[in-house]
């Protein structure tokens, strides 16, 4: 039985946008000079290619189903029980690791515990030492506390952090193109009116938000694991996502920057020549909007939406590590860091979980940047053949 939550068409939108973006890029016109720019610098494809692995890992953690029980346990009602635990297809092709559990902590590649427990010898006597481990050499980055495999968690949390980064900005991208096109063409009193909403709304603490707005509608619904028959409309679909509802508080109180940009440049292409000859035609105003001034505003709007990614993948990292982000259940480098604040405590340190947080988000961020600022010179004419 196949399972589709919120959040997973923010995955399976940002990867019809690249697929599309790849098609355009065959033929004539600005996508494929875009590309054409993009494909003289080595280091901005390798940043491409590894933003593309990762969109790939969070496809395939956004793709599950639940399996159907035994068929002595389902005939109870017609032999269609199935599971509460839906996996994806990363759940599956990393089912060795997901379910190579030990006692608790291991370091990397160790084949005993990273702590002594007692033993009982043949003797009879008994003594501390370090017991071997079920699976040994295999945890690449240890395990945690509970035994869990924290490589397997550090993959798991992709999928959190492409959702956080796209889907919020997705949000952030129409209040910001509509308010700030609007403001900056008509002016006047509904410019006035929105200055007004979004200075005000950029004067309110984010956090406070946040936090109100989490703990208002976060604790309801899906909250990560298993999947409550109370969740799943359809048969198949889980609208209230915990993931859902960070996304789109994230994007509300996000897009006030964007807007101001906006406005500020649509104040200056409403004074072009050509928007004049289309206004002295007898173009109507929608028709100029449509036309003339929203296409020229795009490269702000590409340039920002790589950037504005960082900066949420980040927020997501920090809210989790607070507790208003993500459920326990739901694999994130923000929870990973929050158990990771009392392991590096203890003595001996166990640092695994911090550093497996850390490559995560730093071979994603670090690509990010790079590829935004490539995407930016290629945009501008000014510094495409610098």
């Amino acid at each position: 039985m196949p399972i589709i939550l919120a959040t997973d068409l923010f995955v399976y939108l940002l990867v019809a946008a690249g697929a599309y973006f790849v098609v355009k890029t065959r033929g004539a016109g600005q996508a494929a000079d875009v590309l054409r720019e993009l494909r003289k610098r080595r280091l901005t494809m390798a940043a491409l290619t590894v933003l593309a692995i990762y969109a790939g890992v969070a496809l395939m953690d956004s793709v599950r189903w639940r399996d159907a029980l035994d068929s002595d346990v389902a005939a109870g009602n017609n032999g269609r029980i199935y599971s509460p635990e839906a996996l994806s297809l990363l759940d599956r092709a990393l089912g060795g690791l997901r379910l190579a559990q030990e006692k608790t902590y291991s370091s990397p590649l160790a084949s005993r515990l990273f702590t002594k427990e007692n033993a009982l010898l043949a003797s009879g006597e008994v003594r501390r030492e370090y017991a071997p481990l079920k699976y040994p050499g295999i945890h690449l980055l240890g395990t945690d506390k509970v035994g869990s495999d924290v490589l397997y968690m550090a993959v798991k949390g992709v999928r959190t952090a492409i959702i956080i980064g796209a889907g919020a900005t997705i949000i952030i991208i129409p209040f910001a193109i509509f308010f700030g096109v609007i403001a900056g063409y008509f002016g006047g009193v509904i410019d006035d009116v929105i200055q007004y909403v979004y200075t005000t709304l950029a004067s309110i603490p984010g956090v406070l938000l946040i936090v109100a707005f989490m703990l208002l509608f976060g604790n309801r619904g899906y909250q990560g694991g298993s999947v409550a028959p109370d969740d799943v409309v359809l048969g198949v679909f889980v609208p209230n996502d915990r993931l859902m509802w960070l996304c789109l508080i994230l994007g509300i109180t996000s897009w006030t920057d964007l807007c101001r940009l906006i406005r500020g440049e649509t104040l200056k292409l409403r004074e072009l020549e050509y928007v004049q000859a289309a206004r002295a035609l007898g173009a109507g105003k929608l028709r100029i909007i449509y036309a003339h001034v929203v296409p020229n505003l795009m490269h702000l709007v590409v340039i920002t939406f790589v950037l504005q990614f960082s900066s949420l993948v980040l927020a997501e990292a920090v809210l989790s590590y607070i507790g208003i982000g993500v459920g326990p259940q739901t694999g994130s480098w923000g929870n990973m860091i929050n158990t990771a604040r009392l392991e590096l405590s203890r003595a001996p340190v166990v640092w695994w979980n911090l550093a497996g947080a850390f490559a995560g988000m730093f071979f994603l961020v670090l690509p990010a940047n790079v590829f935004a600022d490539a995407v930016r010179d290629a945009l501008d004419p000014r510094l495409r053949n610098r």
